[in-house]
């Protein structure tokens, strides 16, 4: 069985405690960033989700900084089609992984929000960016095992006696994680990533899919390369009353327009179109501590595990047995919620999962006799 691993997110647009009220808002900064990213690593979390968008902070700038202020956790940055030139992507990450000593891991996203994406001048349609996607992830994986130059001829791309350097650090390079609901995700998982991120569903449903998606990766002798895991919310108090007060006032004030976002802003995505119908079918608990909530105020990761600690545990080891390895976690605040579950869910999992959980990490500073950042 593959070690079990927990990544956290980092809310570089802002954080909350209670979505639609002006005073619970935590405005993005650095600050914000240090202790988010502080806590995480404290609480062994060896990975860190840099999210994109209009609202967020640029990633690749986010994520060098958050790299030269850590000493363990990796970013986990997009790689979006028709952003960047892919020469120029792959010697960014390879850069990136050297620089960083081996801490980096790509996330493929083809785009969530259409209006978003067009609005930042890609003018391919979904269908297309995923060609696209599964081009330019061919050009990097050549560009960084290829001895001599590279030529490729596709679609989208012509290169010709392409060569890049450093080559990355981790061997043969770092790894690739992917998001999605729709057909063309499970493909370009089942050629390309390590790690392919279902968001919140029924286990049954997860084992399920687990199946067909490593079936696709069959076809490219990559059944056994693929990895599965989870993105979740996470509501997590010492008592169960005080996790649901903390749930219902994240959302209870969310404003209309909040809410009909969620509606039509994000109606092409699969994923997204699956957590609201499983919104819709089951209303607030799809299991008695997995709760729909938060998929009335914000896309992708909508579904929170909620409860105290040994009901946090027991819910996502119901997805460990489905047959996940990784969790992409948040929480509000996400600096609290971070040590939250670091001292009181993972040492319940790394019980019930021996030798599958590493021991929890601890800040090492950069340099000998620097304090831990603020």
């Amino acid at each position: 069985m593959r070690p079990l691993e927990f990544g956290w997110y980092l809310p570089t647009h802002g954080d909350t405690t209670a979505y639609g009220v002006a005073e619970a808002q935590v405005p993005g900064s650095p600050d914000l960033c240090d202790r988010v990213v502080q806590a995480a690593e404290t609480a062994g979390f060896e990975y860190l989700l840099i999210p994109v968008g209009s609202v967020c902070w640029e990633a690749w700038i986010t994520g060098a900084f958050m790299a030269a202020r850590s000493s363990k956790i990796r970013p986990l940055i997009a790689a979006r089609p028709g952003y960047i030139n892919p020469v120029l992507l792959a010697k960014m990450i390879s850069t990136f992984d050297q620089m960083s000593g081996g801490r980096i891991c790509i996330n493929l996203i083809a785009g969530q929000n259409e209006s978003e994406v067009e609005g930042e001048g890609v003018r391919y349609a979904k269908e297309e960016r995923y060609a696209l996607m599964e081009e330019e992830v061919s050009i990097l994986k050549a560009l960084w095992t290829t001895r001599g130059p590279v030529n490729f001829q596709g679609k989208f791309h012509t290169l010709s006696g392409a060569h890049i350097k450093p080559r990355p650090l981790q061997q043969p390079f770092p790894k690739f994680y992917l998001g999605g609901g729709s057909r063309q995700a499970w493909g370009m998982s089942a050629k390309h990533s390590d790690v392919h991120l279902f968001w919140g569903d029924l286990p049954e449903r997860i084992a399920a899919n687990i199946a067909e998606i490593r079936g696709m990766a069959k076809a490219h002798g990559r059944e056994n390369d693929i990895g599965f895991g989870m993105r979740l919310q996470v509501i997590c108090r010492e008592d169960e009353r005080d996790a649901w007060e903390a749930a219902d006032i994240l959302v209870r004030n969310a404003t209309e327009r909040q809410k009909q976002e969620m509606k039509t802003l994000y109606n092409k995505s699969a994923a997204n179109q699956r957590v609201q119908q499983l919104a819709r079918e089951y209303g607030d608990l799809l299991l008695p501590h997995l709760w729909t909530g938060i998929t009335r105020v914000r896309p992708g990761a909508g579904i929170a595990v909620v409860g105290n600690p040994s009901q946090c545990a027991a819910t996502l080891q119901q997805f460990i047995d489905a047959g996940c390895h990784s969790f992409c976690l948040s929480g509000y605040l996400h600096d609290e919620e971070a040590e939250r579950f670091g001292r009181l869910i993972r040492p319940i999992l790394a019980e019930s999962n021996r030798g599958r959980l590493e021991k929890k990490g601890t800040f090492e500073p950069l340099f000998p006799g620097s304090p831990p950042p603020c």
